[in-house]
C-alpha cells in the first residue's frame, strides 16, 4: 500500500529567542498542501517573502544552516526541521517574524510537541521518495569528515562523532528506523565546549544561549575566577563548579546525547533534499557545511533522474526563442567554432537549443576521413555554449558578459553524433547563480537517443 503524504492538522504557535540573535520570536506551523514541502514566510519583512527550504537555499552553515532566498533570509533551521522529517510531516508553512528560529530548549523536543499538539493529517497524494540508487559521498580529509549515503529500502542514520575530546571520547548514535525519532533522537540537546563560548560571543553570536538550552563541555579544570568571568558574559553567575566535565552539572540524557544531537541535525539538514529519503547515511564527524553538501548533491542526483525522463522534443515548424543572430548577439563565438543554431526553450532554469551536423563540418575532414563522427569535446563545448546562453539570460545587459566554464564532472558519451544528425542540447541548474558561480546538468539527444551527459560548473565574469 502507498503512503500517504502528510500535513498538519491547524495552526500552532510557539514563542522563544533565537540561539545567536537573541531576538524573541514567534514561530506558527501551518497545513499545506500535498507537493508543498517546508517553506518558511518572514512575517516580519514587506512582502511577507517565502523561503523554500532546499539545499540550494543555504549560504551559511557556521554555527548553524542558514537558506537565503526570494532576498530574505532564516538560520538556525535545522531543529525545527529535523522534527517535521522525524515524524514524517511531509508539508508545513512555517511563519517567523524574526530572522532565526527560536532555541526551545536546544533540541527539537519543543517543536515535535507542538507538531503533535496540531494533529497530523493524511493528505490523499502518495509520498514522494528520493530513493537513492547509487553511493553518493561528501568528504573532507583535511577535517576527517566522511558522509555516504547507500542505497537501501528505508531511511537509517549512522553517526560517530570524534573530537579529540578526554570528556566525549568517541561516540556513536544509531537511528535504525525514523519512527524511533521522537524516542530516541528528538530531546537530544546541543553542545559547545567551554572554550569556545567567549570567541563565540565576541563574533556576536549566541546571544541566546544559555545553561538551559545547551550543554556547556568543560574539557579540563579552570579556576573559578574565569568560570565567574565567563558567566558574567551571560548574565548567569553563581556556576561554582570547575570540575572538568559537563559544566551545568545538568544529567545528560543519553550517555552519547552529543552523538544523538548530531544525528538530530543531520536529520534537519537532509530535510533540504525536499523529499523523504530511501537510503542509508554513515556520517563520520558530520558538521552542517558537509550535512548540507551531501543534501545538495542527493537534490543533484534527483534533478538528473527527473531530467532524464524529460526529453526534449523538438517542432521544426515553431519558431526558435533565439535564432543564430539572437545568438551571436549574447554569445562571442563566430565560425567556426559557434556550434549552437536556435534556441527553442529557455526560462529561468533551463535552456534547450539545436545544431544541426552536416558533412560540411570542418571537423570531419579529420575526424575520420572514412568514418566521419562529431568530436565529443565539440558537443561539450555546444553544451557549454547552451549553457552560457541559459545563464546569461538572467544577467542585464548580457552583451557585456561572458561565461567561462571552471569544471567538468561525471562526463559520459553514450552514443556517435554524425552527419545528418539533429542534436538537441538541454542544459538545466542544479544550484541557482552565487557570486559569480553557477552549476547544470548537460545532456544532448539525437532524436529520443541520449548522447551525452555530464555536470559543468561555470563562472559570469563581466567583459573588460
Amino acid at each position: 500500500m502507498s503512503e500517504k503524504q502528510r500535513t498538519l492538522t491547524k495552526d500552532v504557535t510557539l514563542s522563544g529567542k533565537g540561539l545567536h540573535t537573541g531576538i524573541d520570536v514567534n514561530i506558527t506551523f501551518k497545513p499545506a498542501p500535498a507537493n508543498h514541502g517546508y517553506k518558511f514566510c518572514r512575517t516580519d519583512l514587506p512582502g511577507k517573502p517565502v523561503i523554500d527550504a532546499l539545499a540550494e537555499h543555504v549560504t551559511d552553515t557556521s554555527r548553524g544552516t542558514t537558506l537565503v532566498h526570494n532576498n530574505a533570509s532564516v538560520s538556525t533551521i535545522e531543529h525545527v526541521l529535523a522534527a517535521f522529517h522525524g515524524l514524517q510531516v511531509d508539508n508545513a508553512l512555517i511563519e517567523i517574524n524574526g530572522p532565526e528560529a527560536p532555541i526551545m530548549g536546544g533540541s527539537s523536543l519543543a517543536f515535535v510537541k507542538a507538531i503533535k499538539e496540531a494533529g497530523i493529517v493524511d493528505l490523499k497524494e502518495d509520498r514522494n521518495y528520493f530513493t537513492v540508487k547509487q553511493k553518493i559521498v561528501f568528504s573532507d580529509e583535511e577535517h576527517g569528515v566522511d558522509l555516504i549515503v547507500y542505497p537501501d529500502d528505508h531511511f537509517s542514520i549512522n553517526v560517530l562523532i570524534d573530537y579529540n575530546s578526554k570528556i566525549l571520547g568517541n561516540q556513536y548514535a544509531i537511528l535504525d528506523s525514523i519512527k524511533d525519532f521522537e524516542k530516541d533522537i528528538c530531546n537530544s540537546r546541543t553542545f559547545v565546549f567551554f572554550h569556545e563560548l567567549e570567541p563565540l560571543y565576541k563574533l556576536g553570536l549566541i546571544k541566546g544561549g544559555d545553561l538551559d538550552n545547551a550543554i556547556v563541555i568543560l574539557e579540563k579544570e579552570v579556576d573559578q575566577s574565569e568560570i565567574d568571568r565567563i558567566a558574567k558574559l551571560f548574565n548567569r553567575p553563581g556556576i561554582n563548579t570547575h570540575t572538568a566535565g559537563i559544566l551545568n552539572n545538568t544529567e545528560l540524557r543519553y550517555p552519547n546525547e552529543p552523538a544523538r544531537h548530531k544525528l538530530l541535525d543531520i536529520m534537519g539538514d537532509l530535510a533540504l533534499v525536499g523529499h523523504p529519503i530511501k537510503g542509508k547515511v554513515v556520517a563520520t564527524r558530520p558538521g552542517h557545511y558537509a550535512n548540507t553538501r551531501l543534501a545538495r548533491s542527493m537534490r543533484q542526483e534527483m534533478k538528473k533522474a527527473l531530467s532524464k525522463r524529460d526529453i526534449p522534443v523538438y517542432d521544426p515548424t515553431q519558431p526558435p526563442v533565439l535564432t543564430i543572430e539572437d545568438i551571436k548577439k549574447r554569445l562571442p563565438h563566430r565560425t567556426p567554432f559557434l556550434l549552437v543554431d536556435k534556441i527553442i526553450a529557455l526560462d529561468e532554469n533551463v535552456v534547450v537549443g539545436v545544431k544541426n551536423v552536416t558533412f560540411n563540418e570542418y571537423f570531419f575532414q579529420g575526424h575520420f576521413p572514412d568514418e566521419p563522427v562529431m568530436p565529443g569535446v565539440l558537443l561539450v563545448e555546444a553544451l557549454a555554449q547552451a549553457g552560457g546562453l541559459l545563464i546569461l539570460n538572467g544577467v542585464e545587459e548580457p552583451e557585456k558578459y561572458s561565461s567561462y566554464f571552471l569544471k567538468i564532472d561525471k562526463l559520459k558519451f553514450k552514443h556517435k553524433v554524425v552527419p545528418g544528425d539533429t542534436v538537441i542540447l538541454k542544459m538545466e541548474l542544479t544550484e541557482p547563480l552565487r557570486r559569480g558561480i553557477v552549476s547544470m546538468f548537460g545532456q544532448a539527444f539525437v532524436g529520443n537517443t541520449l548522447v551525452v551527459e555530464g555536470e559543468m560548473v561555470a563562472q559570469v565574469i563581466k567583459n573588460k
